[in-house]
């Protein structure tokens, strides 16, 4: 009872600290920031400590966030060797360097030093190589091999995330020895769920979890208790492959293994977790054309990563300029039509949209290959189908009244049946082969969609009402 008593009323002052920290709205209160500030200001190191020394590495990474980029300096500098490095794995990458670049390497070296190695890693990978080198000149030599061999692993990749600190004993050791070991050494991880058994060129033979541990007789072998690590990681594994395999087997660690079978870290359920957030963040913009673009970039920096995929939207509003261009005369006798042609057009796009988004996240999940592909694009278009029918009468009973002209109402019916089938159309197959291309689908897919649903939409509505008032 007393050890539950304890663990709630540290949890009741966990609560009350983050009320301390944010509003209402999650942010970060302003009241909290401006009293942060003028310690910043009057270089009150004493209060800044007292403040910020029981927050969570979530919570600094928030407050200097939330902070204007000298205080954030500034704060780094006034709290020295009290400050938490792991806090700068929970911000933007700009503001991440921002700080880093002004710290010297001295400084960093010393740091990284009381960081997990995944966390080094995260903040070591993007600085300058000569920077990186220097920094690790100075670490211990074990430590400096662990964090370079780490940063020769490709970015985004399950070497790249991997903690090396892990437990692993050989086969013949006793349940005994290995509980003995875990108490003595004074350099094991701070958290772990497993043991990894070795043999002596640390080849992966299998792994133990705790609670199996704790179950077993301490004169019991390793070896007859061990479990065979059916989903070990290989250190190149994309870090995305990797999350992919946690959600599979609901796993909570993982091995990572060179290309030799040997074992040089362990991936955990923390560091997925942010790789499933990072990769769906890169998803989401890349499919708005935005590419890896952060809050903290700066006007030049955002400007230039959007300007690309402006100038293609550019060519193709084009395309679609000069489909309107070959009905000019049609357009010129009957303004009706410039009026009612947008919405052809517009919700083309929005219906291309749609199925494109469900496209791209069933190839970026897996959930859609070529086993099912004909399936769910019978199904795209059976949708593409009857929303068109909906929408035709919707449209065309509207504009017949609206203009006093029922053949007008058909024409943009006609129209809307055709190019929302056309949508569903692209919408499912432009992402299925640039994905057979090896195109990233999020990042390609909307421009050539919307292309189509204007082209499309334009031709059919204007080409319609051009063959129907000249047969008139």
């Amino acid at each position: 009872m007393e050890g539950q008593d304890t663990e709630t009323t540290g949890a009741r002052a966990a609560e009350e600290h983050h009320a301390d920290i944010y509003g209402e709205d999650g942010a970060v209160r302003s009241s909290f920031l401006a009293q942060i500030g003028a310690a910043i200001a009057d270089r009150d190191t004493l209060t800044l400590k007292r403040e910020v020394d029981d927050l969570h590495q979530s919570e600094l990474g928030d407050l200097i966030e939330a902070l204007h980029p000298e205080q954030r300096r500034a704060l780094v500098e006034l709290l020295g060797s009290d400050f938490d490095f792991s806090a700068l794995t929970e911000v933007d990458e700009a503001i991440r360097l921002d700080i880093v670049d002004n710290l010297p390497n001295a400084q960093i070296a010393q740091a990284v030093q009381e960081l997990d190695s995944d966390d080094a890693v995260y903040i070591l990978e993007d600085l300058d190589r000569e920077d990186q080198e220097e920094i690790l000149s100075q670490l211990p030599f074990t430590e400096r091999i662990r964090l370079r061999r780490s940063l020769d692993y490709p970015e985004e990749t399950a070497g790249r995330r991997m903690q090396t600190e892990f437990v692993a004993v050989p086969p013949f050791w006793t349940i005994g020895q290995t509980i003995d070991y875990m108490r003595e050494d004074k350099n094991l991880p701070d958290r772990f769920s497993q043991i990894f058994v070795i043999d002596p060129s640390f080849k992966l033979l299998g792994a133990i979890d705790l609670d199996q541990i704790l179950r077993t007789k301490r004169a019991v072998k390793v070896e007859d208790v061990m479990h065979e690590t059916r989903h070990a990681i290989p250190a190149t594994m994309d870090q995305e492959e990797a999350a992919r395999e946690f959600e599979q087997y609901d796993l909570l660690s993982a091995a990572v293994v060179d290309e030799n079978d040997r074992l040089v870290g362990v991936l955990t359920i923390d560091d997925v977790v942010d790789v499933i957030q990072q990769e769906a963040e890169e998803d989401l913009l890349r499919m708005g054309g935005v590419g890896d673009e952060e809050l903290s970039d700066t006007v030049l920096a955002t400007s230039r990563s959007r300007v690309p995929w402006l100038l293609v939207n550019l060519v193709t509003a084009f395309l679609a300029a000069s489909v309107i261009g070959l009905f000019d005369r049609t357009i010129e006798h009957i303004v009706a039509l410039a009026v009612l042609m947008p919405i052809v057009a517009g919700m083309g796009g929005n219906a291309g949209s749609q199925t494109m988004t469900v496209t791209v996240r069933a190839l970026a999940t897996r959930d859609l290959d070529i086993y099912n592909a004909a399936r769910i694009i019978r199904r795209e278009l059976g949708v593409g189908f009857i929303n068109g029918m909906v929408f035709a009468v919707l449209i065309g009973t509207v504009a017949g009244l609206w203009f006093h002209d029922p053949n007008l109402g058909g024409i943009i019916a006609a129209a809307m049946i055709i190019n929302m089938f056309a949508a569903a159309l692209a919408g499912i197959l432009i992402p299925l082969v640039l994905d057979r291309f090896k195109i990233d689908p999020a990042v390609a897919s909307a421009v050539f969609v919307t292309t189509v649903t204007d082209v499309v939409g334009f031709f059919a509505f204007l080409g319609l009402a051009t063959w129907w008032f000249s047969i008139r």
